[in-house]
């Protein structure tokens, strides 16, 4: 952690250099402060210009500091900016790379901005509960006007250079590296003095709303941004706040509105909702740190192959194409490669359509994917990923067929989501370099990666999926194997009280809509249907007296073709007039069919509440969970918070499953969990960890990976 000094021709070059992100923490605050101090004192010094080394400017704030109460010596980002703000030389900034959060912020207090082509700006607070709180939600809007700042920070995503020029964020942009950047920001510098060095303080500028827009349409816009966001106890919290901070910087005098981002701020970082969110910020920067692993070097992936052009298939070409490898696909299906080639141009023109492609590009992943019958095009494949039927001896004749076509250092993957990794690997004369890669529809959308560690999968080819994870963009998470690994495993648990509350007389559509209430985007009806009926029966054949329920439902379904959207009728009916097909209608018939096999069964109908749906639902996932962790099936408790936030929809303010627990008390939920076993039966059994913790009063959050402790930061701020 330094600050590098440099003058040029009067003008003083501040570096930041605090690797890997030259984060502006507390510590390296106050020798930036010192610093600017000095620059102000030194008479020599005209005006100062701030730049950043390791290819970044920075990526804001230390997010460890949010859990430190600062003290009245402690110096933030904030005095930095305050000393800047005084100051009556010029400040610019030379940007190249990533100017995130409080490095916009800094950059924004700064008379100058000039900028590099590979540079992107950004104020992404908002997705860990927070906002801009060093004077980004009132400065941004006299710069850009409120209206196109509250959609900047509201979204919290970076935007390129070119893009934050034509909003006004930066001033120039200049070809070549940092150190082009920095010569045109000391330009900037030296053409000031030479003017008599006007400031151009963003805070004697007056807000506005947007251009053409009136001040008279300030609060329309302001309501109807509230009305936009989510409600504040489902995950808008942060978003309200951040409308109010930016209305203070259209209503009131700069000092005022200051002050008010400060109180705002100091109340979000507080909330539940927000040490929710940086647990799961935290949560997946330890995905990858697998303890007892040896060292290993990954292999290098050139070349990618994928057996079946299905849905699942044809995503994952995509996922392969968008990243750069080229792939080979092999389906002996005319019908399927058809279909498949369909999908692929199709999501390709539409990333066109949306600006996200130019056809050049568009055209050249296109290009990249080959359809073929012809196996042996999958010779020189560095990864081939199986994606067929989820049938056992299906899977086990495709592996035995690669083995002897795939060069011998290839690593074979299977995108199954509940099959036996080692029953496979054991069919091939390579099983260290055999593993699960299960990806999650639509694979080239779906951020979430589940990498199934087999017996014999050597640390080589884990180190191998990981980088490839990263490559491909995915949110990587390490499983053992295990019958449906983490997420399906649990999510069987889940499905299985969403039918048992349709059995005792609950509608599906009221399941949902408790769910959705709870903050998940669909409820356990409308996935099932979106993921097919004929799945989870599969699965549930599969597993035999394990999967049996009270009820003969799944077959019903299966029987009467109601296999989900897919066939426009499942739990749910569809009709293509009402949401394109995809909005789950109620069907009294469906309803009728559970009461049937209710009375079948001797089940007889109950008053629930919704707060017991929520419960059994969501105490059936932290259940599961805690066995999961004890079986070593789940590494860490946030590994568990991962998988569903990013793969099943959990509300990410909420933390994830085990993390939720935490904050409702693991002694609260593991005496409800023992009602339901009570009332319910052995299917309920407390998980003996769930039932330690409880115990001990403790936290899943304290618990230990392999030895290794887990973040007291956060759980004891």
């Amino acid at each position: 952690m330094q600050l590098h000094r440099k003058d040029v021709e009067g003008v003083r070059v501040l570096t930041l250099d605090n690797p890997p992100i030259n984060a502006l923490g507390f510590t390296f605050s106050e020798i930036i402060l010192k610093a600017v101090e000095e620059a102000e004192k030194d008479e020599a010094v005209k005006g100062v210009v701030f730049t950043g080394a390791n290819n970044i400017f920075s990526g804001g704030a230390d997010v460890n500091d949010f859990a430190t109460e600062p003290t009245a010596e402690t110096k933030t980002i904030r005095d930095v900016i305050a000393a800047i703000e005084k100051s009556a030389k010029p400040y610019a900034v030379a940007i190249d790379g990533n100017a995130l959060g409080g490095g916009l912020e800094l950059s924004l207090a700064c008379d100058y901005r000039v900028a590099t082509n590979a540079s992107k700006v950004g104020l992404p607070e908002i997705k860990l509960g927070l906002l801009p709180g060093a004077g980004g939600t009132q400065r941004l809007p006299r710069l850009i006007g409120a209206q196109a700042a509250l959609e900047f920070m509201l979204k919290g995503n970076s935007l390129k250079a070119d893009k934050a020029k034509e909003l006004g964020i930066v001033d120039e942009i200049v070809d070549g590296d940092c150190e082009a950047a920095v010569a045109a920001a000391i330009k900037c510098v030296t053409l000031s003095l030479s003017k008599g060095g006007p400031k151009r303080r963003l805070s004697e500028k007056k807000a506005f709303i947007g251009k053409g827009i009136t001040a008279q349409a300030g609060p329309f816009v302001v309501s109807q941004a509230h009305k936009m966001v989510p409600a504040e106890n489902n995950g808008g919290f942060a978003a309200h706040k951040l409308i109010d901070a930016v209305e203070a910087a259209v209503e009131m005098p700069f000092a005022f509105g200051i002050a008010r981002e400060a109180r705002l701020f100091e109340e979000l970082v507080r909330s539940a909702p927000s040490f929710a969110l940086r647990h799961v910020f935290f949560a997946e920067r330890e995905l990858s740190k697998i303890p007892g692993l040896p060292a290993a070097q990954p292999l290098e992936v050139k070349k990618a192959g994928v057996v079946g052009a299905g849905t699942m298939g044809s995503g994952i070409a995509i996922t392969f194409a968008q990243a750069g490898i080229p792939v080979v696909v092999v389906d002996s299906n005319d019908e399927a490669v058809d279909k498949a080639r369909q999908t692929v141009m199709g999501m390709f023109m539409y990333q066109v359509q949306k600006g996200k492609l130019t056809q050049e590009e568009a055209w050249k992943r296109g290009q990249s994917i080959t359809f073929t019958d012809d196996w042996s095009e999958l010779a020189d494949a560095d990864v081939v990923v199986e994606a067929v039927f989820e049938n056992m001896d299906v899977k086990k004749d495709v592996f035995a067929k690669l083995d002897g076509i795939v060069k011998p250092e290839a690593i074979l993957a299977s995108n199954t989501s509940t099959l036996d990794i080692d029953a496979m690997a054991a069919t091939t004369k390579r099983p260290d370099k055999f593993l699960g890669l299960h990806f999650f529809v639509p694979a080239n959308i779906m951020p979430l990666l589940e990498i199934v560690r087999g017996k014999e999968t050597s640390p080589q080819t884990l180190a191998t999926a990981f980088k490839l994870g990263k490559t491909l963009r995915k949110t990587s998470v390490l499983s053992a194997n295990a019958f449906g690994f983490i997420g399906n495993r649990m999510i069987f648990d889940y499905a299985r009280e969403a039918v048992a509350l349709a059995e005792e007389g609950v509608s599906p559509m009221r399941v949902d809509a408790v769910m959705k209430q709870f903050g998940f985007p669909m409820g356990p009806f409308a996935m099932s249907d979106l993921s097919g009926i004929d799945v989870a029966w599969h699965i549930a054949k599969s597993r035999g007296d394990e999967a049996k329920g009270r009820t003969a439902i799944l077959d019903r379904l299966v029987e009467k073709k109601r296999l989900g959207q897919k066939t426009m009728a499942g739990y749910f009916k569809y009709d293509k007039a009402v949401g394109k097909g995809r909005e789950p209608i109620a069907d009294p018939e469906v309803e009728a069919l559970f009461a049937e096999e209710a009375r079948k069964a001797g089940i007889a109908p109950r008053t629930v509440s919704d707060e017991e749906i929520r419960d059994r639902l969501v105490y059936a996932l932290v259940n599961r969970g805690a066995y999961l962790l004890e079986e070593g099936v789940a590494l860490r408790p946030g590994d568990i918070d991962i998988v569903y936030v990013y793969g099943y929809g959990f509300p990410p303010h909420k933390g994830g499953p085990m993390w939720y627990a935490d904050e409702v008390g693991v002694d609260t939920v593991h005496a409800r969990i023992g009602e339901f076993e009570r009332e319910f039966g052995p299917q309920w059994t407390p998980a003996p960890l769930l039932a330690e913790i409880a115990k001990s009063g403790g936290k899943f959050a304290l618990r230990q990976a392999q030895g290794k402790p887990q973040r007291k930061e956060l759980v004891n701020a």
